[in-house]
């Protein structure tokens, strides 16, 4: 619809602009006297239809071809992986190595909130413990409800003690007091970061300990996010990574997108619940295995098929 004001000393004068410019067809929709005469508002509707163009976003990129499109991989990264033998590809283009254990330097798990670290530092104690060691456990988590308390039921069970320093004192008195070559297991906070405050504060608890950075985080995350989190602990030191949930994510992009973005090596990944058995070394033949099984494995079901 056109709509056009038209002004003139006198209405015969406006109605003859109007029909010159709008024609016979025009609707006037108000007329009203103005300073100097009189205003006429009219308008015509279209004869043609109007036409929205599509939206010219950007065409999301292509999937790579074969199991690998199933996972959701950075673009260059699928390309890279997706020439030759997969197992050689992966270890090729990411890091893989054992988990430190934490003897000349204390093992520190870092991560956002929920990525499973107070479990995965159950696991590693556990393990630690079932082959004779006995660590050193730490947790500097005073803000999460119920985190040392929980941490706390698994070292009972262990017969270890559980030392909670949330400060970088605190924490730099509870290391120096293991014996020389024993392996000591900290538990963290979860941390944002992107957070200049929380960002210092775990650098200030690291450099405290004198610490390994271990970054654990949780599969099934969207792959970009997961690389800007890898990039981010990269930062503050961590060379290492746990992906935990394998066990329950079906796509597997977000884990390799951080190994590569770090970058970090890939050392354990958390496969369940179980805290006596629920770590399992990575290798690229492992990875690679499981690259090629979870499209099949993961399958959609079908109400029919659930019957």
């Amino acid at each position: 619809m056109r709509l056009r004001v038209f002004t003139a000393p006198r209405m015969a004068e406006a109605m003859a602009q109007l029909r010159a410019e709008l024609g016979a067809e025009a609707v006037i929709l108000s007329t009203r006297r103005v300073a100097g005469g009189v205003e006429v508002t009219a308008a015509l509707e279209a004869e043609e239809p109007v036409l929205i163009p599509p939206c010219t976003a950007a065409p999301a990129p292509a999937r790579a071809p074969g199991p690998l499109g199933f996972h959701n991989l950075p673009p260059g990264l699928a390309s890279r992986l997706g020439a030759g033998r997969l197992e050689d590809a992966l270890a090729g283009a990411l890091g893989f190595a054992p988990l430190p254990g934490g003897c000349e330097r204390p093992v520190m798990l870092v991560g956002p909130p929920g990525a499973g670290k107070t479990l995965t530092c159950a696991k590693i104690a556990t393990r630690l413990v079932l082959g004779g060691a006995a660590p050193v456990v730490v947790t500097t988590d005073d803000q999460r409800a119920g985190a040392a308390a929980q941490l706390a039921a698994f070292t009972g069970v262990l017969g270890l003690t559980l030392a909670v320093a949330p400060s970088p004192a605190a924490l730099g008195k509870a290391v120096a007091r293991r014996a020389p070559g024993q392996p000591a297991i900290l538990d963290s906070a979860g941390c944002d970061p992107f957070d200049a405050r929380q960002a210092m504060a775990l650098h200030a608890l690291a450099t405290a300990a004198q610490a390994e950075l271990v970054l654990v985080l949780p599969a099934g995350l969207d792959a970009a996010e997961a690389a800007d989190l890898a990039r981010a602990f990269a930062a503050l030191g961590a060379r290492h990574m746990i992906p935990t949930r394998l066990d329950a994510a079906r796509r597997l992009g977000a884990v390799l997108a951080a190994a590569e973005a770090g970058p970090l090596l890939l050392t354990e990944a958390g496969t369940g619940p179980s805290v006596a058995g629920g770590l399992e070394p990575l290798s690229p033949a492992r990875l690679a295995a499981r690259l090629s099984a979870t499209p099949a494995r993961g399958a959609a079901t079908t109400p029919q098929e659930a019957a």
